[in-house]
């Protein structure tokens, strides 16, 4: 009895340590973010010396026109580029789920731009939007077109910070979706093939749902990431003209670095972590309820074939 005890207790006492690093390194920061939340302090202070004022940073964060159209620019700008990027990496993936000559050399030509590091990614961008020199302008002043203020104008600005991040981040959504893809049973595509189904209804009825927990997940890490993106929005526009493209992320680090307010931008960093611990629990749970649909589906195409 004592030795199946210890058999059953060595795996945990294994990851104990990890466990506990973890703990460390992960527990540690964020009391430290919640507790300095409910704080007047500023960086020429120790924390101990911070006056206490409890959810006043957070009221007035709600009050503060500048937190809420960082808050709206954040939602709106990881809504868009999330759901092209998925649109556009789903559709490659389902384009390019064949035997082609060469298809190592175009997924490593794919992965390219996620390889790049942001700083380099804003700034290749920037100059390629520079209202003189860069290429985009010389291209329509080559076709007799007028140039584009491409982060001079608010609008313009905000479409420009998109494509860049479209550009980057679609590979990451072409690769997993290629890889789920390869991983389907081929039986079920076998059985609607031999039941007359079309290409377009095998992606629809077959494909996509099957793919669907993939997705989910694939969804879920790109939701997270496009809200804290910082390095090539604050190299390209640094959050202007005005307030068009800064995101939550790049007002907290504003509000730290230039306004020297770390409870407040303590309160805001706590603000986007419960933004996105509701949309991971959301997202856990729709994802829990599509992987029983796919299991039923395989069983369904199992006791077909």
């Amino acid at each position: 009895m004592q030795t199946a005890n210890v058999n059953r207790l060595t795996p945990y006492l294994f990851m104990a340590p990890a466990l506990i690093v973890m703990a460390v390194a992960l527990m540690y920061p964020i009391g430290y973010m919640i507790y300095a939340s409910f704080l007047n302090w500023n960086p020429s202070q120790r924390i101990g010396e911070a006056e206490w004022v409890g959810f006043s940073n957070y009221i007035n964060l709600l009050q503060d026109d500048a937190f809420r159209e960082s808050l709206w620019v954040t939602l709106k700008f990881a809504a868009i580029v999330v759901t092209l990027e998925m649109i556009i990496g789903v559709g490659l993936a389902l384009l390019l789920d064949r035997n082609i000559r060469g298809m190592s050399v175009l997924r490593t030509i794919f992965i390219l731009p996620m390889m790049i590091a942001p700083i380099v990614v804003g700034l290749m961008w920037r100059y390629m939007y520079h209202p003189t020199v860069g290429i985009f302008n010389r291209t329509l002043k080559s076709l007799g077109l007028e140039p584009i203020p491409w982060l001079s104008d608010g609008s313009w600005a905000f479409t420009s910070v998109i494509i860049a991040d479209i550009w980057q981040w679609t590979p990451f959504i072409f690769i997993l979706s290629l890889a789920a893809l390869q991983s389907l049973p081929r039986s079920a595509l076998e059985a609607s093939r031999i039941d007359g189904a079309t290409p377009w209804q095998q992606v629809i009825y077959i494909k996509l749902p099957l793919m669907m927990p993939v997705l989910i997940v694939t969804l879920l890490l790109r939701l997270i990431d496009a809200f804290k993106v910082l390095e090539v929005i604050l190299v390209m526009t640094n959050g202007g003209p005005g307030l068009s493209t800064e995101i939550l992320s790049l007002r907290i680090n504003r509000t730290a670095a230039e306004f020297r307010e770390l409870g407040e931008a303590a309160a805001m960093s706590n603000y986007l972590l419960i933004l996105l611990l509701l949309l991971t629990v959301a997202m856990y749970l729709y994802n829990k309820a599509v992987e029983a649909r796919a299991a039923r589906l395989r069983a369904a195409a199992g006791g077909d074939a």
